[in-house]
């Protein structure tokens, strides 16, 4: 039995569309500062990545500016993170799933790969530490995805919210 949804974000009376509109603009808030975070401490480079969870590579007699993270550290990041991407992935896939606008494989797509880039991004992480540094461009290219899902699952829901009227 196929169900289709008719219920749409359009259709939502002014107070649980200015509550959603609350949430949408304070998340994104919220993933901001995170990519200003990530920004102000490794510039998005893949070396500076690298550096932060493997530690700085010195010459003998040298301190190094990084150290490579702990396992105890490597945990609470991962545990940290990655369950609190999974309810942020999750909250904006809901209020997504009842927009308009995008329909079928594509809609699918944006509120499914923002979990799978949070396990390879944060798994990429175990990589640099113990495998190789290399991996950084994977977190790159993994967490740059989630994060283009985010938000354009936010900007098409806020449209939505604000503007469709019919």
């Amino acid at each position: 039995m196929i169900m289709k949804n008719n219920f749409f974000l359009k259709d939502l009376e002014q107070s649980i569309k200015c509550f959603l509109i609350a949430f949408l603009i304070t998340i994104t808030a919220g993933i901001c500062t995170g990519l200003g975070y990530i920004y102000y401490t490794t510039n998005i480079a893949a070396d500076s990545i690298s550096e932060r969870y493997a530690g700085t590579v010195v010459e003998e007699h040298e301190i190094p500016e990084n150290f490579p993270k702990s396992i105890q550290n490597m945990i609470q990041t991962t545990h940290e993170h990655v369950n609190s991407f999974a309810i942020i992935s999750f909250m904006i896939g809901v209020i997504f799933y009842f927009n308009s606008i995008i329909n079928g494989k594509l809609k699918t797509f944006l509120m499914i790969e923002p979990f799978i880039s949070t396990i390879i991004t944060f798994l990429s992480l175990w990589l640099i530490r113990f495998i190789n540094t290399s991996f950084a461009y994977l977190v790159i290219l993994s967490s740059t995805l989630m994060y283009l899902c985010w938000f354009v699952m936010i900007g098409v829901a806020m449209y939505e919210l604000i503007l469709k009227k019919d």
